[in-house]
């Protein structure tokens, strides 16, 4: 049994067609409407698998299409029958309803998983003749995203906490996310854990690696602008390797911004109920000082603006990347201030959404000790006086 599956986002399309090749399923892809359409002609699929939101292009813009031209082509032009599976993450009701009109059998919204993708599929046209059927265990649920997301991970002599099995398991079970570790110059076999890592991983984590340390703002900076040329990523974000946000957290930040005018949304430490937040007392103190300091210099009331676990769109990822920032740990204060110049006060302020965490805890060996914290004040004088 054939299958064809049209997506724009590659990221999707690989682990799809894995899952499908793996049930005995004989999966041919494409990753836009125009090749779709040839490919449907070619192939003569028994299923046609087919999101909805794709970006074609038009000279040298990108416009926004549907899958609906795909569904037309099918049973309008070509009066054809063949089973329309649509996955998509798209919720608009009228363009689900309408593709129901033109004769789409099943719609699928995501985030979904793979092991419900191939029951609808199996629902439809029945399983392939296959002894080899590999199953997956319940457990093990992978499960497509709604959107494409890359997360930038600085780091720094992190051997020992990027062995965690955490990374590896994300990795493996949240398709659609790609991690992009920066190795900011390390000088102990964090390169080498890096590529270990990503061999067992290859399709979603990639390694950008800086052969000289140039301290945290420049290996994010470094790894945005490496992600904003991939095209299939709607939004970029960073997250610090001690995982003291986690991905459960960071997740939840994805989901803000997916349903959501922001342009950002930011993680923030502030303690609320039911959260578990855990933070040394100095440290705290500190914290809270110099927050005080940075509302100052921001005109804004941010509660947490250093949290290490924030999420944005394409947009921004592009526009307030592009220039070295003047610190090297204060970038997240300056990337509010570039927003501030470029959009205007009023504007950021409906921008940027700062979402309390669920849990968060400072992990021991952080790279920013107290006494880093002292000269945070020399450097925020600094970011006041380069952008006034």
């Amino acid at each position: 049994m054939k299958i064809l599956a049209i997506d724009d986002q590659k990221l999707i399309l690989f682990s799809v067609e894995k899952r499908l090749s793996e049930l005995g399923y004989e999966v041919q892809t494409a990753n836009s409407i125009e090749s779709g359409i040839q490919l449907f002609n070619s192939f003569k699929p028994d299923l046609v698998l087919l999101d909805m939101n794709m970006p074609e292009m038009s000279g040298t813009e990108l416009v926004s299409c549907t899958g609906t031209e795909v569904v037309k082509y099918i049973r309008v032009f070509m009066k054809n029958d063949t089973p329309i599976l649509v996955m998509s993450g798209n919720t608009d009701e009228h363009l689900i309803m309408q593709n129901f009109d033109l004769g789409v059998n099943d719609y699928l919204k995501k985030p979904v998983s793979l092991d419900e993708m191939a029951a609808r599929i199996k629902r439809i046209i029945g399983a392939p003749e296959n002894k080899g059927v590999v199953t997956s265990k319940k457990s093990d649920t992978r499960m497509l995203q709604k959107n494409c997301v890359g997360v930038v991970i600085p780091c720094y002599n992190e051997e020992e906490r990027l062995s965690s099995a955490e990374f590896k398991d994300f990795a493996h079970k949240n398709l659609g996310y790609h991690l992009c570790f920066v190795n900011d110059g390390s000088t102990d076999n964090t390169l080498a854990v890096l590529q270990q890592l990503k061999k067992d991983n290859a399709d979603n984590i990639s390694i950008y690696n800086c052969k000289q340390n140039g301290g945290k703002a420049e290996a994010v900076r470094q790894g945005i602008l490496h992600l904003v040329k991939d095209q299939q990523l709607d939004y970029i974000g960073f997250l610090d390797a001690d995982l003291s946000t986690d991905f459960r957290d960071f997740d939840d930040l994805v989901k803000t911004i997916e349903s959501s005018d922001f342009k950002i949304v930011s993680g923030s430490r502030i303690a609320r109920m039911g959260a578990n937040i855990t933070k040394e007392s100095a440290r705290k103190i500190i914290s809270m000082t110099i927050n005080l300091i940075i509302q100052t210099i921001l005109g804004m009331p941010f509660k947490d603006t250093q949290c290490g676990a924030k999420v944005m769109d394409r947009e921004i990822a592009s526009k307030m990347f592009n220039k070295k920032f003047v610190t090297k740990w204060l970038f997240d204060v300056e990337l509010f201030m570039r927003m501030k110049k470029y959009y205007g006060k009023s504007e950021v302020k409906s921008m940027i959404c700062e979402q309390p965490l669920k849990r968060w805890i400072h992990a021991d060996g952080s790279k920013l000790s107290m006494k880093d914290s002292v000269k945070i004040v020399g450097q925020l004088a600094q970011i006041a006086v380069h952008y006034r």
